[in-house]
């Protein structure tokens, strides 16, 4: 049945759709959903017929298949059949009939501490409105709703934001989405389910002075966890951090929920929750804590089984080589960092890999995305043979690989072999593993990282480590440090910010230092408690390291290859960065900049100031785009058959502005 069109009094279509007519407040209660906690309504304006309709949440999830199948008396079949050219009929088509929206209901305070309620609308992110058509859009929505509420444009997209940079707020009030959302009382990070026992604590001293006593039962709340934080049910921040902070990599990891609640001092105290049992919900879209009446019934978690199989390490003699010689299978000598770097420059230098791959997966009722890329990447109606070499080049040209040597495991294994105190002391890790003598296990540790920081480092070992370096010591410049080891970056075990670098080196002396400070952080108490806990044998394990020239950054962060926060989303990665080097967003010094960038229809929108508080400017956020579908097309290739799974890429931005990614792995889901 087509939707009647008419203008005037509002009158009920299908379900509670409404065509026409005034939006008062209860109505648009009555037909919105809920959205990250807010009242949400959908609406249609047809610039044909001079209305709008006004959708039922509930009936109709989708504004494409209500134009088509109501308004245009189309079927499914046929709209699926040319769903992408209908889309961009609706979303990018200057001169469209139709434009879309969504109207969310917002409370907040104003500058007196009164309560004030507000509309928002906004577009879909792959919109392309311009300037004109957004605030047709505003004018035609604000002419039609209540007029006691004031209503406020959100920009979906970078574009949009710099379209309404010639447009005064005066004639059109708006509102970025990270001034929206970016002091939201309780923001999603991990999603998951736990019950568990709540532990909070107000800062880290109270954390310190309990550490021992918490279990895989209890959900730890504090304002900002500590990256080595046990492994236990369930997360809770009261400060804000980042989807990609490494408390919340080890959340991904591990399977347990994380978020960012506000307001949890008031619900402890109000509901008396330290301490008691509670259920506890993230969902992509919101963040649920209830207390239980009674102490439940546990069962250890899934991860008490969950097992690491390693591959076995070969420890025969291997030369230090350097970065762009090593591929994706020496993991078993060098590590799996030095390994995925030396698969990056193979990548890069031979332009031989299709880095299509993840395009081709259907995404029904798509056949392929093919098409998205090639618009990406400006190419029009390409061969597969075209699409796949223009994707080589856009990679090749967009970022650079680190220049560097990899050390193997067998340096480290004659290290280890020169010293009986050495093997005295990895014999008696050894032993109280086997027999799980968990109240030893921190001081054996320690004890062993401290044999290995000062035990001397064999001749033979030490020069084939300086002999690396061609160059005379007093002409090296600042040298980084960093571990490579086979337990890290594996599907199910990243062990993210669990091993040592070292960022400040210049003499050998301190290239010795460092390669035996990254040695001694595979023993530490941390790391040998997370192996163990997913069964891998400390005879197993063993450390590479990478040595590299340091390079000055203006710019520098992380980027997965998907919504940390919306698994099902195969269109947008997430990237965060700050000024300088990527280590102080790595290690949560700084509050970062978080972006999302759609790499099937394009554009991008941005999350959040953090620290820095003023947005990258056009140009800068532009390169930006260029390095989110870069990661998306690397995908396709270090994902192995698993097209879909994402990528964690550490990168950084010269100070000549060119993008070099300084570790690439799995991103753990």
């Amino acid at each position: 049945m087509t939707a009647r069109l008419f203008t005037g009094v509002a009158e009920p279509v299908t379900d509670r759709t409404v065509v026409g007519g005034y939006l008062s407040l209860p109505l648009f209660r009555t037909l919105s959903g809920v959205l990250a906690g807010h009242p949400y309504l959908k609406v249609v304006v047809d610039r044909a017929e001079d209305t709008w309709h006004l959708l039922d949440t509930a009936a109709h999830p989708f504004h494409v298949n209500y134009i088509a199948t109501r308004v245009l008396g189309m079927e499914l079949e046929a709209l699926d059949a040319e769903l992408d050219a209908f889309n961009a009929s609706v979303y990018m088509d200057p001169g469209r009939r139709f434009l879309l929206g969504v109207l969310s209901l917002h409370t907040d305070e104003d500058a007196e501490g009164r309560e004030r309620t507000f509309l928002v609308l906004e577009t879909t992110e792959a919109d392309t409105m311009d300037g004109e058509l957004l605030a047709f859009f505003h004018e035609f929505v604000r002419a039609r709703v209540d007029g006691r509420l004031p209503l406020l444009l959100k920009p979906a997209n970078h574009g949009q934001e710099e379209e309404l940079a010639a447009i005064s707020e005066q004639r059109l009030p708006r509102i970025l989405s990270h001034e929206l959302f970016g002091s939201r009382t309780r923001t999603p990070l991990n999603p998951g389910e736990a019950v568990g026992r709540l532990r909070h604590f107000r800062d880290h001293e109270e954390y310190a002075a309990a550490e021992s006593t918490l279990g895989w039962s209890d959900i730890v709340a504090m304002p900002c966890l500590p990256d080595d934080v046990p492994r236990v049910a369930g997360f809770l921040n009261t400060a804000p951090i980042t989807p990609l902070s490494h408390t919340n990599v080890l959340a991904s990891g591990w399977g347990i929920p994380n978020a960012i609640v506000r307001d949890l001092a008031e619900l402890v105290e109000r509901d008396g929750l330290d301490g008691a049992w509670v259920g506890y919900r993230v969902s992509e879209d919101a963040v649920t804590l209830e207390r239980l009446a009674e102490e439940p019934e546990l069962r250890a978690p899934a991860w008490h089984q969950q097992r690491i199989r390693l591959e076995p390490p070969l420890l025969a003699d291997a030369p230090v080589l350097a970065l762009h010689r090593l591929r994706a299978g020496d993991r078993d000598r060098y590590g799996t960092k030095a390994a995925n770097l030396g698969e990056l420059h193979h990548v890069l230098d031979s332009r031989s890999a299709d880095l299509t791959a993840f395009y081709g997966r259907p995404r029904p009722p798509r056949e392929d995305l093919y098409g998205h890329l090639a618009a990406r990447l400006g190419l029009d109606a390409p061969s597969r043979a075209e699409l796949r070499s223009r994707a080589s080049d856009f990679v090749a040209d967009t970022v650079g690989a680190p220049e560097g040597v990899a050390l193997p495991f067998s340096l480290q294994q004659h290290f280890l072999a020169s010293s009986p105190a050495l093997q005295q002391g990895i014999g008696k890790l050894k032993m109280a593993l086997e027999l799980d003598a968990t109240d030893v296990l921190d001081s054996l540790c320690l004890h062993l990282q401290h044999l290995i920081r000062h035990t001397p480092v064999p001749g033979s070992v030490a020069r084939r480590i300086d002999e690396a370096f061609p160059v005379p010591e007093a002409s090296r410049g600042r040298l980084v440090v960093r571990s490579s080891s086979n337990a890290e970056d594996l599907p199910g075990f990243s062990a993210a910010g669990v091993y040592d670098s070292v960022t400040t080196v210049h003499s050998t002396a301190e290239l010795l230092d460092a390669v035996r400070q990254v040695w001694a952080s595979l023993v530490s108490p941390r790391s040998v408690r997370l192996r163990h806990q997913v069964g891998i044998s400390l005879d197993d394990t063993y450390m590479g390291v990478i040595v590299q020239e340091y390079v000055p950054a203006s710019l520098g962060g992380v980027l997965v290859t998907c919504d940390p926060t919306r698994r099902e989303d195969f269109r947008n990665v997430y990237l965060n960065c700050s000024p300088g080097s990527p280590e102080q967003v790595v290690e949560g010094s700084v509050l970062p900049q978080q972006y999302l960038y759609n790499t099937v229809e394009g554009g991008g929108r941005t999350v959040a100031l953090g620290s820095w508080g003023e947005a990258l400017p056009p140009a800068a956020r532009a390169r930006l785009a260029d390095l989110s579908l870069t990661g998306r097309l690397l995908q396709s290739h270090f994902s192995g058959s698993d097209v879909d799974r994402p990528l964690d890429i550490e990168w950084l931005m010269t100070e000549r502005g060119d993008f070099r990614l300084v570790q690439i792995r799995p991103y753990a889901l």
